[in-house]
């Protein structure tokens, strides 16, 4: 019997890609979606809405599997109280909603598998290298990633195997944070932002997917995982790899972290800082990264 996979964000850059390597896997793939869609392509669409607490509950009743991807862009707008709180509420409110359709209806999964990030280890710069035992932050990022994941407890105690995935930067072809970039790298205004030090954990979005698609097969998998190329990639090598792909060096000035600051607010840490993370976990779940080098993971997105 053909195995279901139910998916919040699954309309979004990540989902998007998911769904076609889970239907390519012979999984049936459902998504909450806030419009009426009609069924397409091997994927059942049903309608949630988050502002008034709705769900559909055919759609969780009939999942084996449950991939929760929806959250608000951390870094679509600036920083105030109130986009703090729809980044979190986004994150959250979709798994309290999940959680109330499984415990009313007896319903149990074959897993969980919630999205998170490697944000969880805060806005900093150093040597260190996280692993899934490096404590939380207590910055927002850290913040927000800490009750992300903790809100996933609820699936613990219906004894469901639970998975979290620490994504770092996403590459993609036109999608994601590369989206922003390529029109600036494209034509020759390449730059190193604030020192240039601030270390990028990147993932191509192939590998991110495999690694989805490894938490529902592998059956030892649960708790956090991080999802990133454990390397050496600063902000300034990232900037001259990106310009080396379409064929220029870098001949603009840094940009200061004054003005990257009076741009963004707080919000410019996610830019200034960086941290790197260890895939050791992952890796010796049997995971095996397609894409390890930087500059061949660039060409597929941007060619």
């Amino acid at each position: 019997m053909t195995k279901n996979i139910l998916l919040t964000g699954g309309s979004g850059f990540i989902g998007t890609k998911l769904t076609a390597l889970l239907i390519a896997n012979g999984y049936s793939v459902s998504i909450l979606t806030r419009s009426d869609r009609k069924a397409s392509m091997g994927v059942t669409y049903y309608k949630w809405n988050l502002e008034n607490n709705y769900i559909d509950e055919d759609a969780v009743l009939k999942a084996d599997y449950i991939i929760h991807l929806a959250g608000e862009g951390i870094a679509a707008k600036k920083w105030t109280d109130k986009r703090k709180k729809e980044i979190l509420d986004s994150r959250e409110k979709p798994i309290e909603l999940i959680f109330s359709v499984l415990k009313n209806n007896n319903k149990t999964l074959d897993a969980f598998i919630s999205a998170s990030a490697v944000g969880i280890y805060g806005a900093f710069t150093s040597e260190i290298i996280c692993t899934e035992e490096t404590p939380a932050a207590n910055d927002f990022l850290g913040e927000t990633c800490q009750k992300w994941e903790a809100a996933t407890n609820c699936m613990v105690s219906l004894g469901i195997r639970t998975v979290k995935i620490r994504t770092g930067l996403v590459l993609g072809k036109n999608e994601g944070f590369l989206k922003k970039l390529v029109p600036i790298f494209k034509y020759g205004f390449g730059s190193i932002v604030g020192t240039g030090k601030q270390y990028m954990p990147w993932i191509h979005i192939d590998d991110l997917c495999a690694i989805y698609l490894q938490a529902i097969i592998n059956l030892d998998m649960k708790g956090s995982y991080n999802a990133a190329v454990c390397d050496d990639t600063t902000n300034a090598i990232f900037s001259k790899t990106m310009a080396n792909v379409y064929g220029y060096s870098i001949w603009l000035p840094k940009i200061p972290t004054f003005v990257v600051r009076l741009i963004t607010g707080e919000m410019g840490e996610i830019i200034l800082t960086g941290q790197r993370v260890s895939s050791n976990k992952i890796e010796s779940a049997g995971f095996k990264f397609e894409y390890l080098n930087l500059k061949p993971a660039l060409l597929v997105c941007l060619k």
